[in-house]
């Protein structure tokens, strides 16, 4: 079953994600077939992030674990929270999976 990884920023760590940013995107890419979906949560105006929404293929929480501590955001310090839980597919894609 599926986990969702929520991340959380650090206040005034927007320009760490900036510089960060490629060295994630090549970490996401090179573990694509983890991802059910991924991206960055938004202020209104779109202009920075605040942290982001993984939802994962992974067995156990500590595959989950080990997955964002692997991510060069993570890695560089930029996160000052990390939620884990399971996650159930219910609808993906304007599909019902139930």
């Amino acid at each position: 079953m599926p986990f969702m990884i929520e991340t959380f920023d650090k206040p005034e760590h927007h320009e760490l994600r900036l510089e960060i940013r490629e060295e994630h995107l090549a970490y996401l890419e090179a573990h694509s077939a983890l991802l059910l979906a991924c991206g960055a949560k938004l202020s209104d105006d779109a202009s920075t992030a605040s942290g982001g929404l993984y939802l994962v293929d992974l067995e156990t929480r500590e595959e989950a674990q080990d997955f964002i501590h692997q991510d060069p955001f993570y890695i560089a310090g930029l996160f000052e929270d990390i939620k884990i839980v399971r996650w159930r597919k219910a609808y993906l894609n304007k599909q019902c999976f139930l």
